[in-house]
C-alpha cells in the first residue's frame, strides 16, 4: 500500500489548537510568530512547520486570512474609512492589507463594500465600532 504521513500525535494537536485559538482570540493585536509558538512550546522554526502541516497553512497566512474575513465583515456592515478597517484588524501597512484583501476575495476593499452593502441598509457608525474594540483610549 502507499506511504501515507503518520499523522501527528494528541499532545501536538492539542499544542495546535492552544496557539490557534491565540491567534483567534488576539487577532487585532500585533503578535509575533515567536511568541505565539512559545506558548505552544515550540521554537519558531518548529511551530511554523508543525503549524503548516496540521492545518495546510503557515501562522501568518493563517492569521492573514482570519484579519481578512474579519475585515470583511466591518466593510459589510461598520462606517469606518478602509484605512481605519485595516488598522482595526491588526495590519500596520495599508498596502500590505489591500493586496492580503484582493489576494482573497479578487476585489479591492473599496469594491467589496460597494458589492456587499444592501441599499437601504444604514450601516453602524464607525464610534461604536471602535469603542467596542478598544479604539478609544482613557489618556
Amino acid at each position: 500500500m502507499g506511504n501515507t504521513p503518520a499523522a501527528p500525535d494528541t499532545g501536538v494537536l492539542r499544542r495546535m489548537r492552544i496557539a490557534r485559538d491565540a491567534m483567534d482570540r488576539e487577532w487585532a493585536e500585533p503578535l509575533d510568530v515567536a511568541a505565539v509558538a512559545a506558548r505552544a512550546g515550540y521554537s519558531r522554526y518548529h511551530f511554523v512547520r508543525l503549524f503548516s502541516e496540521v492545518y495546510g497553512e503557515t501562522p501568518g497566512a493563517y492569521l492573514a486570512r482570519r484579519r481578512i474575513e474579519r475585515a470583511q465583515d466591518l466593510l459589510r456592515t461598520a462606517n469606518l474609512t478602509v484605512t481605519e478597517i485595516c488598522l482595526l484588524v491588526g495590519f500596520t501597512s495599508l498596502g500590505t492589507f489591500c493586496t492580503r484583501f484582493k489576494e482573497q476575495t479578487g476585489m479591492t476593499p473599496t469594491e467589496f463594500r460597494r458589492r456587499a452593502r444592501t441599499p437601504g441598509a444604514s450601516a453602524i457608525p464607525g464610534c461604536f465600532v471602535l469603542l467596542w474594540a478598544g479604539g478609544f483610549r482613557k489618556d
